[in-house]
């Protein structure tokens, strides 16, 4: 007897993203880094209930921690789950820390958290950069190039 398959397909881990650091900030340089956490955190994410909105990465005592990230408990986990808001460590080489911290100083950049996805060996990577706050201005500019974009994208689908 043939064995039945799932009509749907394979189930895929979801990619938390934080769109609105592309929007408040110029990213000049992003890293990869893995991040400590516990079993309920991982199928948490894995589903996708993380958010990184208020979310940023700070070296305290010469290691990197994500600070603010929401994940939501995981429902099926014993009583014995995780803090939604507990701070993360982020694992890094440590000369990879020490450049962060040095440039984060000294140019008065931020490091901010822009992604957080399986990878191929099915363990949880965080995408951090070294980000530059935006100007007002350079929102704005942001917004018009998108409005204008989105009317080319329009004027195309109508014609087609």
């Amino acid at each position: 007897m043939a064995s039945k398959k799932n009509a749907k397909g394979p189930v895929q881990p979801a990619k938390i993203e934080n769109r609105r650091a592309r929007f408040d900030y110029h990213i000049l340089e992003d890293f990869e880094a893995g991040i400590a956490l516990v079993g309920s955190e991982v199928k948490s994410i894995f589903l996708g209930h993380a958010h990184l909105t208020d979310a940023y990465c700070q070296v305290i005592g010469g290691e990197l921690y994500l600070l603010g990230m929401d994940v939501e408990p995981y429902d099926k986990a014993s009583a014995f789950g995780h803090d939604r808001r507990r701070d993360r460590k982020l694992l890094m080489h440590r000369q990879q820390i020490d450049l962060l911290q040095r440039r984060a100083q000294e140019k008065g950049l931020t490091i901010v958290p822009l992604r957080v996805y399986f990878n191929d060996r099915g363990k949880v990577k965080v995408r951090i950069g070294l980000a530059r706050g935006k100007a007002t201005y350079d929102k704005r500019e942001q917004i018009a190039k998108d409005d204008a974009r989105r009317e080319i994208e329009r004027s195309r689908s109508f014609r087609d």
